[in-house]
């Protein structure tokens, strides 16, 4: 459906959004994103948030945009867990801008000139209905010759339907199905399983006429097998939507029969060849040769089938003659053996995977808080039990959780320890008193270390939460993170856990503009994971403002 264009008195407010891993390339889009001209009617982005989703600890990624630019980049933590992680990391932290709109762009394409005109343009053409309108992506091709297998993969994105390379999506519907679904973890099929519940919502999706660039990225002879893992995405869009996802999504069907063909072609002649060594061995000649002859037929089919696979793979590419050809048929040729089993393989890790998957968001089973702050009042490097107090309401959160059915747990840093300012008993101490007050939690997980030990379980780092969820034997994407600092939301985006900021006055404003959800008190919290399908996302949003403008 293509949006149809009127005019509107007040121009959409939109911010960016652009997962990256650290291309390059990323400087060219920001760069290309500086250079649009806009005016009061055709406005820039509100912000520009950049989604660091670089796995481990590496070193700051800071883009560079003039000084003179109408609008200011953000660069968030994405803890290298996907791209649509991510992306959601990245519409959370841009709705303090005021946007209605979030545009998702991928870190290596480029905007022509006229691009936020364009999508101003789009945007004021979307319905009250309307939940996202997609660009129209462009990939340029060798005009000397025709293009190689990586190329043509490319340039299939051309007719990809809700490619996120360039899709603007209305905040209320990313709102209304939660966004993106987290247990997608590569850049394929996640936007697809996002489109299809935007629309089961109620929602509309259009194109609009907007353009974007995406050149074809350089890459090695077997990227062609890599990408084979997207055939655990299209289990897990089976699970999800049933058999006939790809017609609702309009994603055209692959040639995953062939490849089901060529497997077991490969093992018909392996089983045969395995059969006649063993009849050989026995003595039993007649059947070993009845069994070569049923591993020659395999290996013939296997032949034949992977010749096939060649063929159609080399016929739109290079021709003989032309430079590329040697190295395309090179490619063509160790990789058309490889796919089908990588193919097979990872379709079967996909079912198998997610062969209990529900729907997105996953239903809460545990609830973990942070200790000092948010359970109990801050006492500094405390080590005296006697010094422990609720802090309001904490008994009764804490209770609500446990009548729930959920598993309750803390996890704190403790870098006194590693200070050498508390002894582990100490801390054991207090732990115990908190527990008297509150009753037994279901796990405490502790981080001993001080801030320049650079420990794995120390927030915002991942490894107390992993740790807590493991004990629980749950997922850690079945837990939500209640606590009152940016590292708590940190630590729970690290682990694929969702959070609650209960703020207070030692809380920085931006902690709390970023976080995913926030309450303004414990008991709100709670109330926030429990209350409907328990998805702690949909915190009072309100409340959030009122925080962070007190």
């Amino acid at each position: 459906m293509t949006a149809q264009h009127t005019p509107a008195a007040v121009p959409a407010r939109y911010a960016v959004v652009v997962p990256s891993v650290g291309r390059p390339t990323l400087q060219r889009l920001l760069d290309t994103l500086a250079a649009q001209e806009v005016d009061a009617r055709h406005p820039g982005p509100l912000v520009v948030v950049v989604v660091d989703d670089r796995r481990g600890d590496p070193a700051p990624l800071e883009p560079v945009v003039p000084a003179s630019v109408g609008w200011a980049v953000r660069t968030v933590r994405g803890w290298g867990r996907g791209p649509a992680a991510a992306r959601n990391r990245g519409w959370r932290a841009a709705r303090a801008s005021g946007a209605e709109w979030i545009a998702f762009l991928d870190d290596d394409v480029e905007l022509p000139a006229g691009w936020c005109r364009r999508l101003a343009e789009d945007l004021a053409a979307c319905g009250p209905r309307t939940g996202a309108t997609q660009g129209r992506i462009e990939v340029p091709l060798p005009a000397h010759r025709a293009p190689t297998d990586w190329e043509r993969n490319t340039a299939s994105l051309e007719d990809a339907d809700w490619a996120t390379a360039d899709m603007a999506y209305r905040l209320e519907a990313l709102e209304a199905v939660s966004g993106f679904d987290e247990r997608f973890p590569r850049a394929y099929r996640e936007d697809a399983d996002l489109a299809l519940r935007v629309r089961r919502a109620g929602w509309q999706l259009v194109r609009g006429r907007r353009r974007i660039t995406h050149p074809v990225r350089p890459a090695d002879d077997l990227v062609s097998l890599r990408v084979q893992a997207g055939n655990a995405d299209d289990a897990l869009m089976r699970r999800l939507h049933g058999p006939d996802w790809r017609t609702e999504a309009e994603a055209p069907a692959g040639g995953f029969r062939w490849h089901v063909a060529t497997v077991s072609a490969l093992a018909v002649a392996a089983a045969g060849a395995g059969t006649a060594l063993a009849a050989t061995a026995l003595g039993h000649r007649p059947a070993g040769r009845g069994a070569l002859a049923v591993a020659g037929a395999g290996a013939a089919a296997w032949g034949w089938l992977t010749g096939r696979f060649v063929a159609l793979r080399m016929a739109p590419g290079p021709g003989p003659g032309e430079p590329e050809f040697g190295p395309e048929l090179d490619r063509m040729v160790r990789t058309s053996v490889a796919i089908p089993v990588a193919a097979v393989r990872h379709r079967a890790r996909g079912w198998w995977r997610h062969r209990g998957t529900g729907p997105w968001p996953v239903p809460v089973r545990a609830v973990l808080f942070d200790r000092d702050g948010t359970l109990v009042h801050d006492v500094p490097y405390n080590g005296d039990p006697s010094k422990v107090e609720l802090v309001p309401g904490a008994r009764e959160a804490v209770d609500a959780v446990r009548a729930a059915g959920l598993r309750v747990g803390v996890v704190s840093n403790q870098s006194g320890i590693g200070r050498g300012l508390l002894t582990r008993e100490q801390v054991d101490a207090v732990n115990a008193r908190v527990a008297e007050l509150l009753g037994p939690f279901d796990t405490w997980q502790v981080c001993p270390h001080a801030p320049e030990d650079a420990c794995a379980c120390r927030k915002p780092r991942p490894g107390m939460v992993l740790a807590a969820a493991a004990e629980l034997g749950v997922d850690s994407s079945e837990c939500v993170l209640i606590g009152d600092i940016g590292a708590d939301v940190e630590a729970a985006q690290a682990a694929g856990a969702r959070s609650v900021l209960v703020p207070t006055p030692v809380t920085r404003g931006q902690e709390v503009a970023d976080a995913p959800a926030v309450a303004a008190t414990l008991l709100e919290a709670v109330a926030a994971v429990l209350g409907g399908d328990r998805d702690p996302r949909a915190a009072d949003r309100p409340a959030a403002t009122a925080v962070a403008g007190g």
